[in-house]
């Protein structure tokens, strides 16, 4: 299937209570580390912003991230509504991000839903 997993990374970092605050360039590459076993089954796209940004140095070819100049949702809708996968799944908690996405035709799904496929 033709799909494309986009990861709101600030939502599904901070979804998970492990000291992510003291290092988020840190969570950042860890997060990017357990996403690479996913790009096997499915292309995914990771948007990063603000102080996790120094974290894209861990991605590796071909997980693709993409550093959001401003807003990271913003960023994710960019992402979305230029994308021309069949189907486009963003993982994130955020209500009016799944709101602005669905108006793309992207599904949402919640970070549990990531960690319970990288884990």
């Amino acid at each position: 299937m033709d799909q494309l997993i986009v990861v709101d990374a600030a939502n599904v970092i901070g979804s998970r209570a492990d000291g992510w605050w003291k290092d988020r360039a840190g969570a950042a590459r860890r997060l990017l580390t357990e996403l690479a076993g996913l790009t096997e089954t499915t292309d995914v796209t990771v948007v990063l912003e603000g102080a996790a940004k120094p974290g894209s140095d861990a991605a590796a070819p071909p997980l693709k991230v993409v550093l959001a100049k401003g807003s990271g949702d913003d960023t994710i809708v960019d992402v979305v509504a230029a994308d021309n996968h069949d189907k486009i799944i963003v993982v994130t908690a955020d209500r009016e991000l799944r709101e602005r996405v669905a108006a793309h035709g992207a599904e949402t799904v919640g970070p549990g839903w990531l960690w319970d496929r990288i884990a």
